[in-house]
C-alpha cells in the first residue's frame, strides 16, 4: 500500500463528564469527548496530529514509542523539546511512522493533561504480509486509571498523607475507554485467529490480563514485533504495550471471561479497593455458560517476559559498549506526600531554556555538560556510540517504571542491586535481546538496557508513574549535538511559541553563555551513591 498523510484534529478542551458513573469532575477531552477515538495508520504513513489549545495553560502532545528521527521537535515533551502550545494557539506535530509499525499511544505530555484524559491508543498497521498472514482479526484492548478529581488536585491531597498509605479515592479502571464493571463484549468466531493488543494507557498502576483456558502467543513488544512465544498472561506496567495471538476454540459450548487485575504493590492493599479485579466476557455463544477455572497464584502463571523474547527482526546484540551509564533513583523523604525522587544526583526540573535550544545553538559546547543546568540531568552521547543505562532501583518498597523517548533499547540483562540477595541475575535468553521503549524496574533490582545513538535529538528518560515523573524522576539524553546542530531545523511556530510563553530560544539552560547559570533555581540534589557514567576505552 502506498503511504498516505494521515489528518487529525483534536480541539483540546476541558468537560465536566462521569467516565465511571462515580463522580464528575473537569476533565481533559478532544473534539468535547472522551474516550478519544483510537487512531489507526499503517506503516509508512505520516500522521500530521493538529492539537487546537483551549485550555488555560500550555499543552503538548507525546507519540508513546514514536522515534521521531531527524524530528525531536515534534516529541512533544513539554520544556525539554517544546515550550509546549500557548492557550488559543494549534500547532500540527508531524509524525512519521517509516519502519515502525505496532502498538502505541498518544498522550499530552506538558502537565497533567494526560491523566485528566487526553490519551488514546495509536494503531500502526503492519505490512508485512507474512505477520498478516498469522491472524486473522485485530482486537484492541486499552487499559486505564481513571481518578476521582483533576490530578493536579490529587497531588495536593496526597501531600498530607504518605505515599504508602492507600489515597482515600483510589483510582477506577476504565476497559476501552468504559466503566470496566461494565465491560462489553469481545465476540469469538469458532477457530479464528485474534490478535488482540493491549495497551496500558495507565498513569499509576500496573495491569495483569489473562484468558484462562486459552493460551497467548505474543508477537509484540512496545511497538517491536516477535518471534511468537507461548504465555498465560501479561504484566503491564504504565506505559507498556503487548500484542498476543489467541487462536479461539472449536466449540461454541461455552463463553470465557479475560481476566484484568488492576494493582499496585507499593499501596497498602486492600482487596475490592485497592487492587481490582474485572472481567470482560469472551462470547463464543449467547446462551452459552460461562466456563470457569480455579484460582491460581500470581508465581504460577508463566507471564510473558522481555527476556525471554526475541526480536523478528533478530537485531544482534549491541556492541562492544562505548558508555555505559548508571543511573540510581534516589528520593528524599518527606514526612508527608510523595517523596522528591531523582534519577542521579539531582530532582529533575525544567529550566527556562530548552535543553533541546541549548544543544542547538551553543556550538562545541553542547558537547560539555557544564552548558546544562544540574536538574536536567543531562548526559551528552556521542553520534553512534553504543550506550548501556544500568537503572537501578534500591528501593525496598516503591516499585518504577521507565520510558526512553527516541529509542527502543535492548533488555540484556536484570539482577539485584545489593550484595547478599537472593535475587538471581538474569540475561537475555534468546539469540538476540528483545527491544522495548518501557520497562518495570522492580524492587531491590537493576535492569541493563542497550540503545545505539543513532537517533540525534534530545530524548527525556523517566519514570511513568505521573506521581514519579512530577516528582523529579527524570534525566535527560542529548544525542549527538553537534549532529543536530548541523541536521535539525526547528519549526518556526515553535520558535514563535517559546517567545509567546516568555521563554528564551539561545543560550545554556539560563539562556546564558558558557557555564554561567545565573538567575536559575538552585537544583534539589539528593545524596547516595552509584551514579556515574564511564566512557570505555
Amino acid at each position: 500500500a502506498l503511504a498516505a498523510r494521515v489528518q487529525v484534529t483534536w480541539d483540546v478542551g476541558y468537560l465536566n463528564i462521569s467516565r465511571d458513573g462515580l463522580s464528575t469532575w473537569r476533565a481533559i477531552g478532544a473534539n468535547g469527548q472522551l474516550p478519544i477515538p483510537p487512531i489507526y495508520i499503517s506503516q509508512g504513513d505520516v500522521l500530521e496530529l493538529t492539537a487546537i489549545n483551549n485550555l488555560d495553560k500550555p499543552l503538548s502532545l507525546h507519540a508513546h514509542g514514536l522515534f521521531q528521527r531527524n524530528s525531536t521537535f515534534y516529541d512533544g515533551v513539554g520544556m525539554a523539546t517544546e515550550c509546549g502550545i500557548p492557550p488559543g494557539a494549534q500547532f500540527t506535530y508531524i509524525i512519521e511512522t517509516r519502519d515502525q509499525c505496532g502498538t502505541f499511544w498518544v498522550h499530552a505530555h506538558y502537565g497533567t493533561e494526560g491523566i485528566d484524559g487526553l490519551r488514546t491508543a495509536l494503531i500502526i498497521h503492519d505490512q508485512d504480509p507474512q505477520l498478516l498472514d498469522e491472524y486473522d482479526e485485530d482486537v484492541l484492548l486499552t487499559l486505564e486509571d481513571w481518578g476521582h478529581e483533576p490530578y493536579d488536585d490529587h497531588i495536593k491531597m496526597l501531600q498530607t498523607i504518605a505515599e504508602v498509605d492507600m489515597p482515600p479515592n483510589h483510582p477506577t479502571v476504565l476497559i476501552n475507554g468504559i466503566n470496566a464493571n461494565f465491560s462489553q463484549p469481545i465476540r469469538f468466531l469458532p477457530g479464528r485467529r485474534y490478535r488482540l493488543r493491549v495497551v496500558s494507557m495507565s498513569f499509576t498502576y500496573w495491569f495483569k490480563v489473562r484468558l484462562p483456558g486459552h493460551t497467548m502467543q505474543v508477537i509484540e513488544a512496545d511497538g517491536i514485533s516477535s518471534h511468537p512465544s507461548a504465555v498465560d498472561g501479561l504484566d503491564l506496567c504504565p506505559g507498556q504495550r503487548y500484542s498476543v495471538i489467541i487462536t479461539a476454540k472449536e466449540s461454541l459450548d461455552y463463553n470465557y471471561a479475560l481476566n484484568v487485575t488492576f494493582y499496585n504493590d507499593f499501596i497498602v492493599d486492600i482487596p475490592g479497593l485497592t487492587t481490582l479485579y474485572h472481567q470482560v466476557p469472551i462470547v463464543y455463544h449467547n446462551n452459552a455458560p460461562v466456563k470457569t477455572y480455579p484460582v491460581i497464584e500470581d508465581h504460577e502463571v508463566k507471564w510473558a517476559d522481555e527476556l525471554a523474547m526475541e526480536p523478528r527482526d533478530e537485531q544482534i546484540l549491541l556492541e562492544p559498549v562505548d558508555q555505559h551509564i548508571v543511573r540510581s533513583v534516589k528520593a528524599l523523604p518527606k514526612d508527608l506526600g510523595v517523596p522528591i525522587y531523582a534519577f542521579g544526583n539531582y530532582s529533575y526540573a525544567p529550566v527556562p531554556v530548552l535543553p533541546l535550544f541549548t544543544a542547538l545553538t551553543t556550538g562545541n559546547l553542547a558537547l560539555l555538560p557544564s552548558t546544562y543546568a544540574p536538574q536536567l540531568n543531562a548526559i551528552i552521547l556521542q553520534h553512534n556510540h553504543i550506550v548501556e543505562l544500568e537503572l537501578r532501583n534500591p528501593d525496598s518498597v516503591i516499585v518504577h517504571t521507565f520510558h526512553s523517548h527516541g529509542h527502543a533499547f535492548q533488555v540484556v540483562e536484570s539482577g539485584p542491586v545489593h550484595k547478599n540477595s537472593s535475587i538471581p541475575v538474569k540475561r537475555f535468553k534468546g539469540r538476540q535481546p528483545m527491544r522495548r521503549d518501557t520497562i518495570t524496574l522492580a524492587l531491590g533490582q537493576y535492569v541493563k538496557v542497550r540503545i545505539q545513538a543513532d537517533n540525534p535529538g534530545v530524548w527525556f528518560q523517566h519514570c511513568h508513574q505521573e506521581q514519579h515523573n512530577l516528582s523529579g524522576l527524570g534525566f535527560t539524553l542529548i544525542e549527538a549535538p553537534d549532529v543536530m546542530q548541523r541536521t535539525l531545523r526547528m519549526p518556526s511556530e515553535m520558535m514563535e511559541f517559546c517567545r509567546m510563553l516568555g521563554h528564551p530560544t539561545q543560550g545554556n539552560s539560563a539562556g546564558r553563555a558558557g557555564s554561567d547559570m545565573t538567575g536559575i533555581e538552585q537544583p534539589i540534589a539528593i545524596s547516595g551513591s552509584a551514579n556515574s557514567i564511564s566512557d570505555t576505552v
